[in-house]
């Protein structure tokens, strides 16, 4: 199935939008001009009407109203009935074609319009009473007044008029039909180049980028994609540099191996085969501690690692996690200094927590210089681990915690992926970590629980 065009879609919405307000613009227009000129229509019919009854006092001079029966005949399509007391009718000439059923009990000092149907057409026709004078019977006589005029020339005029008013929204419609898509495709014409741009940015090319395109409504989507693709571009590098760093970890680890036992194989040294086996343990175990260390990254950084919290003993458990790490400091001349106190308890997962400083303090003993003190500063809201790094630099901390990265020549058994999973494991725990340098030394601060 075709996927639904933007220009169509724009096309349709300006059709309804303008068949909706022309529409309705039109039948409102109409409205109100048919009750202008309904209003007008009667207004000419009540002067008429009230003409008759002028014409009629001006009669009063001496006996009863003598009103010309033809008095309007010239018109030829109005007809009249005057009925005053103690007189016969008076009636145009040819008489009115049609009389209304309440005629005359219906007329009272108020006009009443109302329109009486006669073959195709209407009869406007207006009633009313009034007090005409008379010579012989004073003061006045009460009298009957209905008037009628033909109302197809009238209602032929308000046809013409609903014709002019529905044609010309059809024909502006029909005109915006086919202009409208031609217009919007021209609008759209700048989101095609861009599309047509597009074509050549993917991960084959990296480093490329979009262009402004020169339009309010554009640029910020063109901002965006660009940022997308500066995201792209680094995850991308990540992932290539986390690749190469896997392999090259592997492949170092099993040419350890190989070459272990081919040397042995053809030139035996001699040595005690448990001092042998013990050596391949060794290789076989950092591979292991890698591929384990790659496992649970994996686990964290997806979200299937979820913290099991539990009350913690902070202060002894603290205790046990500096003295594992005594023995490495000791062998390369390293001191620990513990200093402050921690809370005494933490509702924390003790496995992730001891991840995270586990890994901070082992990097701290690991790759501070010989003589130095690594100094373990605790309190209330957190932990500070801090030594020297004569050869780290500001950029350096930006990339703390990318897999396989490391400053320093390898040290056996660290892969890169110490930091790498202390910051995995801090965020699962909702604690905040972040490396500071200063004055030579590089400081881990730890917040508890996001302090």
């Amino acid at each position: 199935m075709k996927p639904p065009s933007l220009a169509a879609r724009i096309t349709l919405l300006l059709v309804a939008t303008s068949l909706a307000l022309l529409g309705g613009g039109a039948m409102l227009m109409d409205w109100r001009i048919d009750r202008a000129m309904e209003a007008r229509f009667r207004e000419n019919l009540l002067t008429q009407a009230q003409a008759l009854t002028t014409v009629m006092e001006l009669e009063q001079v001496a006996g009863p109203p003598r009103l010309p029966p033809g008095l309007l005949a010239s018109e030829g399509r109005a007809w009249y009935e005057l009925r005053c007391v103690g007189l016969p009718p008076l009636r145009s000439t040819p008489p009115p074609p049609a009389l209304p059923a309440d005629w005359p009990l219906a007329a009272d000092g108020t006009p009443r319009f109302v329109n009486l149907p006669q073959g195709q057409g209407l009869l406007g026709t207006v009633m009313f009473t009034f007090e005409a004078p008379s010579a012989t019977h004073p003061p006045a006589r009460d009298c009957a007044l209905l008037f009628m005029q033909d109302r197809r020339s009238f209602d032929r005029m308000l046809t013409t008029l609903d014709w002019i008013l529905v044609l010309g929204p059809a024909l502006a419609l029909l005109v915006a039909l086919v202009a409208v898509p031609l217009i919007v495709r021209r609008g759209l014409k700048p989101v095609r180049a861009l599309v047509e741009r597009m074509h050549g940015i993917g991960p084959n090319a990296p480093g490329q980028r979009l262009p402004a395109s020169g339009m309010r409504e554009l640029d910020p989507l063109v901002a965006r994609f660009n940022d997308v693709l500066a995201r792209m571009d680094d995850g991308l590098a990540r992932e290539r540099q986390f690749a190469s760093g896997l392999a090259h970890e592997t492949r170092t680890r099993l040419a350890e191996l190989r070459a272990l036992t081919e040397v042995e194989v053809r030139y035996p040294s001699g040595r005690p085969l448990a001092q042998i086996l013990g050596e391949i343990g060794q290789i076989g175990a950092e591979l292991e501690a890698t591929v384990a260390a790659l496992l649970l990254l994996t686990r964290l950084q997806s979200g299937l690692e979820q913290p099991q919290r539990q009350p913690l003993e902070l202060p002894p458990w603290l205790e046990r996690q500096i003295q594992r790490q005594r023995t490495v400091a000791d062998q390369r001349g390293v001191a620990l200094a513990v200093a402050g106190t921690p809370p005494a308890s933490l509702h924390t997962d003790p496995a992730l927590l001891e991840v995270v400083l586990g890994n901070l303090l082992g990097n701290a003993c690991a790759y501070a210089p010989a003589g130095d003190t690594v100094r373990i500063e605790l309190g209330a809201d957190g932990v500070h681990i801090s030594n020297a790094s004569a050869d780290l630099e500001p950029p350096d901390l930006a990339r703390f915690g990318q897999r396989f990265w490391r400053k320093q020549p390898p040290h056996a058994g660290h892969a890169g992926l110490g930091l790498a999973l202390a910051h995995a494991a801090a965020e699962a725990l909702g604690m905040r970590l972040r490396f500071e340098l200063a004055g030579g030394r590089v400081c881990a601060v730890l917040g508890w629980d996001g302090g």
